[in-house]
């Protein structure tokens, strides 16, 4: 344990700021929480590269498409894939969407700065003008509704994006999953010592994006662009989808006189680490689409663990939800880590008092998370 000068914390939820002071983690150490938290890792790292691989498709073969029926397929269509598709025998990609959706609407972060940058816009229009050569009428529309096409390439822009995020958080969480079964991942504190090691190891990983039009290609988000993998879409990534994410439909009123929705979007907390696990399994509820996708890949040690439970399989999507979010709480735990003034086990005076301000802030956001039930 990291000895400290400073007294105990008096936030509501002090228990946990000293745990990361002292070198532990959001959730609480048990095997049965690596065990769970590694299990579902494993199978969200399976569903992440299916869902990064469709991203870039869509990115690279779709971009500038109005109908892009055929965009769910990675560009193998056929008479069986198409009724795999309608019998939703598939992975659930709309679920992808939904959190590219939340990232472009909620912002932050050096992409969204870049795709409202002359820089972007002149490299946007230079496709525009190359897709459309031979197409008066839509260059005609482009020059009457002159954000219409720019507002679809800012799109793709982050399809791309997180694409490529995705396919690094994806990389780490299989490899997480190799070492616990070679028995080197032992404790909580490993996991996260796993995951921040694989996020400051990409920390400054190019995020690019280029496009080909007849064998010409055209660099909408070029190296030089200087964006990064952990501050352009990683830091952007957990503020939109861990933190504040998107108010379900028929959970919440969208009625402006009931005042159920925040004004401020920084006020938002409809993020995986807020989500209550229950309506998980309920129509237009997103994350269960993800819950669905990642039970086909549970490996058997953790699926076990979910038959001995008092509903067995029947609550499955509920269960999954829960664990789910404990392993988030484990990636917020090496986000927080990676993003603190000082090492969290400084031995300074000053070092740590500014990092006990920093946690403080945020425990704030805590207060109303599933911190609480998910130690439970």
């Amino acid at each position: 344990m990291v000895s400290t000068t400073l007294e105990p914390s008096k936030h509501k939820l002090a228990e946990y700021i000293h745990l990361l002071e002292s070198g532990q983690a959001l959730l609480k150490d048990s095997p049965e929480h690596v065990l769970e938290v590694v299990g579902i890792l494993h199978s969200y790292g399976v569903v992440l590269d299916a869902y990064s691989n469709n991203l870039c498709y869509i990115a690279d073969n779709q971009f500038l498409v109005f109908f892009p029926f055929f965009k769910y397929f990675n560009g193998e269509v056929s008479r069986e894939r198409l009724f795999h598709h309608w019998w939703h025998e598939r992975i659930n990609f709309e679920y992808a969407e939904y959190c590219m959706k939340a990232m472009l609407w909620h912002g932050g972060g050096g992409l969204d700065a870049y795709v409202d940058s002359p820089e972007f816009r002149e490299a946007v229009e230079k496709v525009i003008q190359a897709k459309f050569k031979n197409n008066w009428v839509i260059l005609g529309l482009h020059n009457i509704f002159t954000e219409f096409l720019p507002e679809q390439m800012r799109q793709m822009a982050y399809y791309s994006g997180l694409g490529q995020f995705w396919r690094v958080m994806s990389d780490i969480f299989m490899s997480l999953s190799a070492r616990y079964d070679k028995g080197e991942i032992k404790s909580i504190p490993d996991v996260v010592q796993h995951i921040l090691d694989g996020l400051v190891a990409d920390a400054n990983k190019p995020i690019t994006y280029k496009v080909t039009i007849e064998d010409k290609v055209y660099e909408i988000i070029p190296q030089s662009a200087g964006l990064t993998f952990l501050m352009d879409t990683g830091v952007p990534y957990v503020e939109a989808i861990f933190f504040r994410g998107t108010p379900f439909p028929g959970t919440i009123s969208y009625n402006a006189q009931a005042y159920q929705i925040p004004h401020d979007q920084a006020r938002f907390a409809y993020g995986a680490l807020y989500a209550d696990p229950l309506p998980v399994g309920s129509a237009g509820i997103p994350p269960t689409l993800l819950m669905q996708d990642m039970r086909h890949y549970l490996p058997e040690y953790l699926h076990e663990v979910y038959r001995k439970t008092l509903r067995e399989e029947d609550d499955l999507r509920v269960q999954i939800c829960q664990t789910f979010q404990r392993s988030m709480f484990c990636v917020t735990t090496a986000a927080i880590k990676g993003l603190a003034p000082h090492p969290l086990n400084t031995t300074d005076p000053e070092e740590q008092k500014a990092n006990r301000a920093y946690l403080e802030n945020w425990m704030d956001r805590f207060v109303t998370s599933q911190i609480l039930k998910a130690n439970s």
